[in-house]
């Protein structure tokens, strides 16, 4: 199928983007106890902006109790049938914020790739996948994230996280990443629109490179 042949490497590529996960500072382990000690349940949300020309934007709300997440994202125009990495990006040393080319396209090719948009939306802190694991190892779950049937993303799942990250969402700092870009508009992932990922060399950049990014604020 499609998408296995488009991810054969994809195996390979969770080391590159666990390594991305651990840049950035805070920390993406879990650890005990509650979220900095505050009780009531605090609401962020985000508008999500396309990114690399895209097309795609959509809606982010995360509810907020102690480390426990329940979070919910809409996405609209996303490219039909493929799947679409999702995350929830912060780092004490980030800025918090969406990348943009004036501040971030590094290599001068006038979108933003994915190692590039770091310094902005800082690394990845939870994995927003329909099952199993959320965590930053499953960075590149495939078959565990949406693949926007018509086009459209609905996600709304419950989740844990560590005080740093629900820390970053009290304070409106968290930031919503979809990735999955169709440069050349053929309804697919290839190498042909926009070359090679800069995550891995065996994926194409269309896969990788984010599609739309907002910040939840309070």
């Amino acid at each position: 199928m499609r998408n296995k042949k488009v991810y054969a490497a994809a195996a390979g590529s969770v080391m590159v983007l666990g390594a991305l996960a651990s840049v950035g500072g805070g920390t993406a382990v879990a650890g005990d106890g509650d979220g900095g000690g505050q009780a009531r349940t605090v609401h962020a949300e985000g508008r999500l902006n396309t990114l690399n020309n895209s097309g795609a934007s959509g809606h982010a709300h995360v509810r907020a109790n102690h480390r426990r997440l329940n979070v919910d994202v809409d996405v609209h125009n996303a490219v039909k049938g493929e799947p679409h990495a999702m995350h929830i990006h912060y780092g004490n040393k980030a800025r918090n914020e969406c990348p943009t080319v004036g501040k971030d396209d590094t290599n001068g090719d006038f979108r933003i790739e994915t190692v590039e948009g770091a310094p902005a939306y800082g690394p990845v802190r939870a994995s927003l996948t329909t099952r199993g694991n959320t965590g930053a190892k499953s960075v590149l779950a495939v078959n565990r994230f949406p693949t926007a049937p018509k086009g459209t993303i609905h996600y709304d799942r419950h989740l844990k996280t560590s005080k740093n990250v629900a820390r970053g969402i009290r304070q409106g700092e968290a930031v919503v990443v979809v990735h999955g870009v169709d440069y050349n508009g053929n309804g697919k992932y290839d190498f042909r629109g926009g070359g090679k990922s800069d995550l891995d060399p065996n994926l194409p950049a269309e896969a990788t490179d984010p599609a739309v990014c907002g910040v939840l604020h309070r």
